[in-house]
């Protein structure tokens, strides 16, 4: 995976009042932590962060730090949850040749078989990877899958130095007949809820 280089400035304000005095001025506040040191607030320059982050677990060099460069991921990221603004970030130190845990997305790739439907139960998978070669996603093939099959965890194909951090036994999809609908279920689930609040109505009057 390729690194995106960003620059810091060092953060002395805090607050929201600060918070909110550096998003004005187009940055975002962050705090770069991990390795045992002390965590270093910092600013980030809101639009190079914002394209960064269009990529999943984004390998960030972090420029302009008191002791130099230093390689992160995102770990948490806080966006407002109307205007979707960046809000917060915080960042882990890594290293290269370092093993870290971090969730990737899981894409469906091919053409179901034909009366067949794609039950995906899993969109995210926890792996272990090096720092600087994580996989952007999996890629989960149903070209050819029959009605009925299941793929689980273990059966991913995943990049070498890449291993599961989760159950290999996790169901991830399953092909589904896309003949039987889901309409009986829930009309019997009203049903059921329509006798059962009866009595109720009954004994009201």
């Amino acid at each position: 995976m390729s690194e995106v280089r960003i620059a810091a400035e060092p953060r002395t304000e805090f607050g929201k009042g600060a918070a909110r005095r550096a998003r004005r001025a187009g940055k975002v506040p962050a705090v770069l932590y991990g390795h045992g040191t002390a965590p270093q607030h910092i600013s980030l320059p809101g639009h190079e962060l914002m394209l960064a982050l269009k990529t999943p677990n984004v390998l960030l060099r972090i420029e302009g730090l008191n002791g130099g460069s230093e390689l992160a991921l995102p770990k948490d990221v806080q966006r407002d949850p109307i205007k979707g603004f960046l809000e917060h970030v915080d960042l882990l130190l890594v290293s290269r040749g370092e093993k870290v845990t971090v969730e990737i997305p899981v894409n469906v790739v091919g053409d179901v078989v034909a009366g067949g439907r794609v039950a995906q139960e899993v969109v995210q998978l926890a792996v272990e990877a090096e720092a600087t070669h994580i996989p952007e996603a999996v890629e989960v093939d149903v070209t050819g899958l029959a009605v009925d099959t299941q793929v689980l965890a273990k059966d991913l194909k995943l990049p070498t130095g890449v291993s599961l951090a989760t159950d290999e036994e996790t169901l991830i999809l399953q092909i589904s007949d896309a003949s039987v609908s889901t309409a009986p279920a829930a009309e019997a689930a009203a049903e059921e809820a329509e006798a059962e609040a009866a009595p109720a109505a009954a004994s009201a009057e």
